[in-house]
């Protein structure tokens, strides 16, 4: 489909700057902006998810972590993280996702973290975009409770308005394929 890992990129970055909006906007983390990536549009498209997935994969490579297990906060990670586990099988090296809920359920079996993760699991998270890095840093502390390390954050698109900052502070790198710069 691709001929090579750059010709992936740069038709993600197309539907990247396709799914772009110049609009007034307030984004998750309760900021205004002027620009509004919706990376949903992305990842739950078939295409989108499907690069999306192979970028994060190639980005998770080059950092050089090891990861038992990759999820994130829902809902921008849901559809990345459905996306890792088959791209990552069909790669011959299958990493297990999950999911951080906002809250604990308050039925079942009471869980905050959905996945099939491993017990004290090396995880990396991942979301599709990160502004202030509060949503990945929740999902963090709710991983390091349950005795997770996480040793690592991915996003498709770094806004660069403190997310990578603010994680460093916690101890976890952030790495993104793409930045708003690159993008407007």
């Amino acid at each position: 489909m691709w001929d090579d890992d750059m010709e992936m990129r740069q038709r993600l970055l197309e539907l990247v700057r396709a799914h772009t909006t110049h609009m007034s906007v307030v984004l998750s983390s309760g900021r205004s902006s002027n620009v509004y990536v919706d990376c949903r549009m992305i990842t739950l498209h078939p295409e989108g998810a499907l690069l999306s997935a192979r970028a994060l994969l190639g980005l998770l490579d080059a950092t050089g972590w090891r990861a038992d297990a990759i999820g994130g906060p829902t809902l921008g990670a849901d559809p990345i993280c459905g996306a890792l586990a088959v791209v990552s099988q069909l790669q011959g090296r299958p990493i297990p996702t999950f999911i951080v809920r906002k809250e604990r359920k308050a039925h079942g079996r009471g869980r905050q973290i959905e996945g099939p993760i491993p017990e004290g699991a090396q995880v990396v998270l991942v979301d599709d975009v990160a502004t202030t890095g509060g949503s990945l840093l929740k999902a963090a502390r709710a991983l390091r409770e349950e005795g997770h390390t996480v040793v690592g954050a991915m996003v498709l698109v770094d806004r660069g308005e403190g997310a990578l900052e603010a994680l460093e502070e916690e101890g976890i790198p952030l790495r993104s394929v793409f930045s708003l710069q690159d993008i407007v």
